[in-house]
């Protein structure tokens, strides 16, 4: 619809004219059990009834209401009935000659959602049981109720939904069920986006939170967790209350601000798109944190820190809220950077920043490197331009440029700021130099000039030691050059520590001399190091306080090319790893290097999380960057060394189960007789038990070489009848190296909208194997047919998709690359979303041709 698409300037105009006092929204889902369609064919929808009081600052003038709804039943605005089919286009509602005080009632018919936007209806193939629940960000509560979407105009907000009988409905406030309809506690104000909505015969477990503050005033709040019947009995619920209560204690340590929403419930739903959703009062969670099988560390690391990092938006996001996406930094930076704070402050994971350095900004370094990498402060001009937004500048990069504003302000100013914002803008809508204000009146230092440096420039600086050594083998000079890419030219200042290392009695090597400096300009001495004893490697950036990419001198790489593993201190180690991966993505260091280096150090990896990283960083050098001639002999080094390291394992322990996992996605056909035989019985590796989510591992494997095939893989579906066992099945039907099967493949995502967000992204992650770089080659051209009217006629999320996931990555050719560029000249005018997925595509797979003559380079020296 053409008003589908909001823009920042009709968002400006719309909250000048109005302030929203108040929403009643009424929901009806007893329709939402059956079958998946309706009985006339079309989508199935429930009724939606929503009364709006708002006040107009210019009585006569005209706006609009945001509504998508298949029909509107009727309409009135103050008292008088409007024709649907005059004022209603199928995503706006045309208000006009407002009063200064208006009420607006929509009777609507919304429709269910199959896509994970709006009201996501799922039906379990285990049981047949129904269930929902809701996901708005940036602009989707628009399909359940009409409302002004945008996030300035807050309000309180009461919902009554009616329900089938038996099931339990949630929202933001507290509920209670009386004459068939549940009843909420009106809200506080706040935005359309996070409004929320759960239903459904949901497994729920309650605990509580109380706290009494040093005024003697207490706290209680109610904790809720929730999930579908048939992962009850894997849901670790003690595991989850126990880390909310831990991050509530953390923040109401630091933010001297009281948890503002009542009751904390948290929902882990079907087919989320996202990791997960800051709701207030009903987090919703992406339902495969609830582990199935036995997982590392790493995975409830990475649960813990999504708790945190949402719960942390009950403060960044809820209670204070950007004006426009423009800023949606000041919510999921802070989160983000929280996140790790709490997990590392309040929790068992004491080691999460080195996750952070290790995962968490290689995404960021990523983004930030792309043809569409923007200023964490973002120009973001209408809403599909805020849906991409969601990106590891937002997220990862501000959160890492957060950690240096802590090392730059002190971690007292920064703290003491986050608590005079959330005072002084409780409930109410902030942009930058809200936030900046509150940290110049903490710190004492001017915000301007770093702000403009890191928030409002785009582009990652390249940090390089340079070292002089005077006769005695003592260092005479060590200096820090800054450089930055010419497409983004700026030099940042930062603040570093630098670390020299040399080997120990132990013959590790370890951190004998370090210095703070603040690096501003091409190049920076380093004067605290003169005198000390040569260094074997220097690490800029040691500790993380920055964001860069680290280069080593010549004697530090190598060092590390023959010592690696020889690092005491897990972080610096982490470090060392991504730069390394940064040089292999930067064609400086060859592929078949860094798979050596890989096989020969991961093995005495202690952080699992690291570990796991640099597998996958492994796998990805040897797809992308390595040299098609070499690509053979690659992957029968990694079969080799991951079956060497798989054997070798502790039995029974979780680098055991990394090195497994990580063996059935890289071996070649040697492996499969071990993947067949530890499936049926015949083989085993001591103490590595083959849960169901290994036995999907090896399948998946299986499937792609043609050994397993659609019997297969249907009695295999029949042991795991689920929700996530038909996830795998799709994505395991989709692998087997067949043209018909592809085709049937392509067929199911590209020309039919039959399938669930869920198995879309199955059947894609199925549909490209990298070993069926041959069998894919015919749709290269089919992609750049499809993808405009794809985008045109499919939700948003199906559309990025889409676009992401079938790019002809894996026709790795200057003729690939040319066929990109002509498709670009050709549709400078398509929408700007669109566009920016194929330039992130072309950049990733001119990056990997780089890296290619790299490693190429390299069978020549």
């Amino acid at each position: 619809m053409p008003g589908e698409n909001l823009s920042r300037d009709e968002a400006r105009e719309r909250a000048a004219l109005l302030s929203v006092d108040g929403y009643d929204v009424s929901l009806d889902v007893r329709s939402a059990l059956g079958g998946n369609d309706s009985d006339d064919g079309g989508p199935r929808t429930f009724r939606s009834v929503t009364t709006i009081r708002f006040r107009c600052n210019e009585p006569g003038a005209t706006t609009f209401a945001d509504l998508i709804a298949p029909s509107v039943t009727a309409l009135s605005l103050n008292g008088k009935d409007l024709d649907p089919s005059e004022v209603f286009d199928g995503s706006r509602i045309t208000l006009e000659d407002l009063a200064a005080d208006n009420e607006l009632v929509v009777d609507a018919r919304c429709a269910y959602s199959r896509t994970g936007e709006g009201l996501h209806r799922f039906v379990d193939p285990e049981d047949g049981e129904v269930y929902l629940y809701t996901q708005y960000e940036p602009a989707d509560s628009r399909r359940v109720f009409a409302n002004f979407e945008q996030p300035d105009l807050k309000a309180p907000f009461r919902f009554e939904v009616r329900a089938p009988e038996g099931w339990t409905v949630w929202s933001n406030g507290a509920g209670e069920l009386a004459d068939g309809t549940w009843r909420f506690a009106e809200t506080k104000p706040i935005s359309t986006y996070i409004t929320c909505v759960v239903a459904g015969p949901y497994h729920y477990a309650t605990d509580s939170y109380s706290r009494t503050f040093a005024d003697g005033t207490k706290l209680e709040i109610p904790l809720g967790a929730m999930c579908r019947k048939g992962l009850a009995p894997y849901f670790d619920v003690d595991d989850v209350f126990l880390v909310t209560k831990q991050g509530l204690d953390f923040f109401h340590d630091h933010f001297d601000y009281p948890y503002p929403f009542g009751k904390y419930d948290q929902a882990f739903v079907p087919e989320y798109n996202l990791g997960a959703m800051e709701n207030p009062g009903m987090v919703t969670f992406r339902e495969e944190f609830i582990f199935r099988g036995k997982v590392t560390r790493a995975s409830y690391e990475g649960r813990a820190n999504v708790i945190l990092h949402e719960m942390a938006h009950m403060w960044f996001g809820d209670l204070v809220t950007m004006v426009w996406w423009d800023d949606l930094w000041l919510k999921e930076s802070f989160a983000d950077f929280m996140g790790t704070f709490a997990n590392v402050g309040a929790t068992r994971f004491k080691d999460a920043w080195i996750t952070f350095a290790n995962r968490r900004k290689t995404w960021a370094y990523r983004a930030d490197q792309l043809p569409s990498t923007h200023p964490i402060t973002a120009d973001i001009r209408d809403l599909q331009d805020a849906k991409l937004n969601f990106d590891g500048i937002t997220y990862a990069k501000g959160a890492s440029v957060l950690k240096q504003l802590v090392a730059y302000v002190g971690q007292d100013a920064f703290l003491e700021g986050a608590r005079r914002y959330f005072k002084r803008h409780a409930y109410g809508n902030t942009r930058l130099g809200d936030l900046l204000s509150v940290l110049e009146e903490t710190s004492g230092r001017d915000m301007g000039a770093w702000a403009r440096s890191w928030l409002q420039t785009a582009g990652v600086n390249s940090l390089t030691p340079q070292v002089l050594l005077d006769g005695e083998g003592r260092v005479s000079e060590l200096a820090v050059v800054q450089e930055a890419a010419e497409s983004h030219p700026e030099l940042r200042p930062h603040r570093v520590a630098v670390g020299l290392y040399r080997r120990g009695g132990a013959g590790t090597l370890e951190r004998y001399a370090r210095a703070e400096v603040d690096v501003d300009g091409p190049r920076t001495v380093v004067t605290d190091l003169v005198g000390a004893e040569a260094p074997e490697l220097v690490l800029v950036n040691d500790d993380d306080l920055t964001f860069c990419k680290t280069r080593f001198d010549d004697t530090s790489l190598a060092t590390l090319r023959a010592s690696l593993g020889d690092m005491a201190d897990p972080l610096a180690r982490a470090l060392c790893w991504t730069a390394l991966w940064n040089m292999t993505r930067d064609a400086l260091l060859p592929a078949r290097e860094f798979i050596d280096l890989v096989l020969r150090f991961a093995g005495r990896e202690s952080d699992i999380g690291v570990l796991q990283m640099l597998q996958a960083w492994a796998e990805s050098a040897l797809t992308n960057y390595a040299a098609p001639g070499w690509r053979e002999q690659g992957s029968r080094l990694l079969t080799q060394g991951a079956s060497d390291e798989l054997h070798g394992a502790e039995a029974g322990s979780e680098h055991q189960l990394a090195w497994a996992r990580f063996f059935a996605r890289v071996t070649d056909d040697s492996g499969l007789p071990l993947l067949t035989g530890l499936l049926d019985g015949t083989a085993s590796v001591d103490g590595l038990d083959v849960d169901q989510e290994l036995r999907w591992a090896f399948l998946d494997t299986l499937a792609t070489h043609g050994v397993a095939g659609e019997k297969e893989l249907a009695a295999e579906l029949a042991r795991d009848d689920t929700a996530s066992g038909k996830r795998h099945q799709v994505r395991c039907l989709a692998a087997r190296p067949s043209a018909a099967v592809k085709a049937q493949a392509w067929a199911q995502v590209v020309e039919s909208d039959a399938l669930s967000n869920a198995l879309v992204e199955a059947t894609i992650a199925g549909w490209g194997q990298p070993s069926q770089r041959e069998l894919l080659a015919p749709y290269a051209e089919k992609y750049f047919a499809a993808i405009e009217r794809v985008w045109a006629e499919r939700s948003i999320q199906i559309g990025m998709d889409v676009v992401r996931g079938l790019f002809p990555g894996l026709q790795q050719s200057q003729g690939t690359l040319e066929a990109t560029d002509a498709w670009l000249a050709a549709h400078e005018d398509a929408a700007p979303a669109l566009r920016r997925l194929v330039l992130e595509a072309r950049d990733d797979l001119a990056r990997g041709l780089r890296g290619q003559a790299c490693d190429a380079a390299a069978s020549t020296d």
